[in-house]
C-alpha cells in the first residue's frame, strides 16, 4: 500500500475542519467521505461524515461512524460526545449517558459534556441528578444555554413554577423562542392564571419554523392543558390529538404489536389451564414486607406511592424495571405460561435474586422496610410475580375507565411500546381492556394477598383511605402521610403526575371525561364493561 502524505494528510484534516466550524457541512462531508473511502480514518473525518448524516435524519448510519471514530480514538472528545448525542437522539440515553461519563472521566470541567449528562438523565427520568449535572455546567460556563433551558424544564416538571419562570427568562434573553424556555415559561404562566399569555406563545412556537418535531408535539400537549383548563374542551382534545399523532411520527419505531403480545398472554393463560401460580414459600426477603403497586397508568398508583412513601418504615422505588431477568426467562415470545407454573425452586432463585440485587442497586435503602415495588403495567406480570414472591402483596389501583383512558391520551410518558399504544384512543382502550381481562382471569389461581384501592375514594377520603391501606400492609398510619405535595416536588423521577401532585390533592379529575365524552364515544363500548364491573356509573 502507497503511504500516505502526512503533510497532505494534515491539510485536509484542517480544510475539513475549517468548512465544518463555518457549518458548510455538505462541503466538509464530501471531502470528508471522499478521503473516509481512500482508506484514511481519523476521528474528525468519521465525526463529519456522521454529523452529515444527521442532518438528513439519517441515525443510525451515523452512529456507526461515530462508534468506529471512539473505536479508533477513545480519547477524542468530540467523537465521544458526538456519540453520546447521537444515541440520545436514537432515544437510547444510557447508553448516551455511558459515554458521556467516559468523557468526563477524560474532561471533567467540560461544561458541554455535564450539559448533555444532565439531558441524558432527564430522559432517563432522574431529575435530581440531572439538575446537579446542569447546575454543573452553569458553574463552568455561566452562559450555556442548554443547562439553563435545561434546569427550567426540571423545575416544570417539579411543579416548582416561580423557578421555571427564572430560568426561562434567562434563556429566553440569550436566545428569544428558545422551545425549552418558552415551554417552561407557557406552563408557569398557565399555572399562575394566565393562560390567555400561555396560549399566546404556544401558539407562537407553533408558527416559528425553526421549531422541530419535538417542540411541536410537547407544544400542542401544553396547549391542550392550557385550553383545557379554560373549559374550551373541542380545542383541547384537536391540540392533543395533534401532540399524539406527531409523537407517533418520532417514535414509530416503538410501534411493536404490544397489543398483539397482550393477545398472546391471554392465550398463554388460557392455554395453561387451572395452573396455580402461587408456589411455596420463597426464602425470607431483605425486606420486612414486599409489595407491588399496580394497576394501569393514570389509575392513581403515583399519588398513593407518594402518600406511602412519607412513612418512616416505607421505601418506595418510582417504576424501576426490576423484574428484567424474569420477563427474559418466561415472558418471552413464543409464550407459555405452562412453562412458568412447572418451574423448579433451582429455576426461580437466580430469577428472586437478580430482582433483589437491582432493587438494592438503586440506591434505596430497602433493608427492614415495607418495599413498594410501584409499575402499573405490572399487572401483566402477575403470574410471574406470584411464582417469585408468593409472600408478597398487591395493592391494586383502580379508577373509572373513561377517566384512565381520556387521562393517558392526554399526558406524555416516556417512549416504549406499552405507551405508544396510548397515544390513540382506541390503542389506550384496547390495552386497557387487554389489561384488566388479563388480571381478571389469573386473579383466581394467584393465592396472592391483594386490596384494591379506588382513586375516587383516595382523593374523597385520603385519610380514611391511607388509615385502611395501612392497616392492609402492617403499618401504623399518621397524619403526615397526607402532606404530600413537598415530597412529590422532591422525588427523583418524574411521571406525568408529578407536576400535579406538587399542588396537593386535586379531585378535578373525577369524572372529567364527561367533557369529552363526543371524542370517546367510539371507545366507549369497549369499556362499558369495566365500567359496569367496577361499579361506575353507566
Amino acid at each position: 500500500m502507497k503511504p500516505r502524505d502526512l503533510d497532505a494528510d494534515l491539510k485536509l484534516l484542517e480544510t475539513v475542519r475549517a468548512h465544518a466550524q463555518g457549518r458548510d457541512f455538505a462541503r466538509a462531508a464530501a471531502l470528508a467521505n471522499r478521503a473516509l473511502a481512500e482508506g484514511f480514518e481519523h476521528p474528525l473525518l468519521l465525526n463529519v461524515a456522521a454529523t452529515h448524516l444527521e442532518q438528513q435524519g439519517r441515525f443510525p448510519e451515523a452512529l456507526k461512524l461515530l462508534e468506529r471514530a471512539v473505536e479508533i480514538a477513545p480519547g477524542d472528545a468530540p467523537a465521544r460526545h458526538a456519540l453520546g448525542l447521537c444515541l440520545q437522539r436514537l432515544e437510547r440515553p444510557a447508553e448516551a449517558l455511558v459515554h458521556v461519563e467516559a468523557l468526563l472521566k477524560l474532561q471533567p470541567n467540560l461544561a458541554v459534556a455535564h450539559a448533555s449528562k444532565g439531558n441524558a438523565l432527564i430522559a432517563l427520568g432522574a431529575l435530581g441528578r440531572a439538575r446537579d449535572s446542569h447546575r454543573r455546567a452553569l458553574e463552568l460556563e455561566p452562559g450555556n444555554l442548554a443547562a439553563t433551558a435545561a434546569l427550567a424544564s426540571i423545575a416544570t416538571h417539579r411543579g416548582e413554577h416561580a423557578e421555571a419562570r427564572l430560568w426561562a427568562e434567562r434563556a429566553l434573553t440569550a436566545a428569544p423562542g428558545f422551545p425549552d424556555a418558552v415551554l417552561s415559561l407557557a406552563a408557569a404562566d398557565l399555572h399562575d392564571g394566565a393562560p390567555e399569555r400561555a396560549e399566546s406563545a404556544l401558539r407562537a412556537l407553533l408558527a416559528d419554523p425553526r421549531a422541530g418535531a419535538v417542540d411541536r408535539a410537547r407544544a400542542c400537549g401544553l396547549l391542550g392543558d392550557v385550553l383545557d383548563s379554560a373549559g374550551r374542551y373541542a380545542g383541547a382534545f384537536e391540540a392533543y390529538a395533534a401532540c399524539n399523532q406527531l409523537l407517533r411520527q418520532i417514535h414509530r419505531r416503538h410501534d411493536r404489536g404490544m397489543l398483539a403480545y397482550g393477545e398472546a398472554l391471554l392465550a398463554a393463560e388460557a392455554a395453561a389451564g387451572a395452573a396455580r401460580w402461587a408456589g411455596p414459600d420463597s426464602p425470607a426477603a431483605p425486606v420486612r414486607e414486599h409489595v407491588f403497586l399496580i394497576g394501569f397508568p393514570r389509575s392513581g398508583t403515583t399519588l398513593l406511592e407518594v402518600v406511602l412513601d412519607g412513612h418512616p418504615e416505607v421505601a418506595s422505588l418510582e417504576e424501576h424495571e426490576l423484574l428484567v431477568e424474569g420477563v427474559l426467562h418466561f415472558l418471552g415470545e413464543p409464550l407459555d405460561l405452562g412453562r412458568l407454573a412447572r418451574a423448579d425452586e433451582a429455576e426461580l432463585a437466580p430469577l428472586r435474586a437478580a430482582y433483589w440485587q437491582r432493587a438494592q442497586a438503586s440506591g434505596v435503602k430497602i433493608a427492614g422496610k415495607v418495599f413498594i415495588d410501584k409499575h402499573p403495567l405490572h399487572t401483566l406480570k402477575l403470574p410471574l410475580i406470584a411464582r417469585l414472591f408468593p409472600q408478597a402483596k398487591i395493592l391494586f389501583a383502580e379508577r373509572d375507565p373513561r377517566d384512565v383512558v381520556l387521562s393517558c391520551f392526554r399526558r406524555r410518558f416516556r417512549m416504549n411500546p406499552a405507551m405508544y399504544e396510548l397515544l390513540t384512543l382506541p390503542g389506550a382502550a384496547a390495552l386497557y381492556d387487554l389489561t384488566l381481562r388479563f388480571a381478571t382471569a389469573v386473579e383466581p389461581r394467584l393465592g396472592l394477598a391483594l386490596r384494591r384501592v379506588r382513586y375516587e375514594t383516595l382523593v374523597g377520603d385520603l385519610e380514611g383511605e391511607t388509615r385502611a391501606v395501612c392497616g392492609f400492609l402492617g403499618l401504623e398510619s399518621g397524619a403526615g402521610l397526607v402532606d404530600f405535595a413537598s415530597r412529590a416536588r422532591e422525588r427523583e423521577h418524574a411521571t406525568p403526575s408529578t407536576a400535579q401532585l406538587s399542588r396537593g390533592l386535586d379531585r378535578s379529575g373525577v369524572g372529567h371525561w364527561r367533557h369529552y365524552v363526543d371524542a370517546l364515544r367510539p371507545v366507549l363500548p369497549t369499556l362499558a364493561p369495566w365500567v359496569a364491573r367496577l361499579g361506575y356509573e353507566p
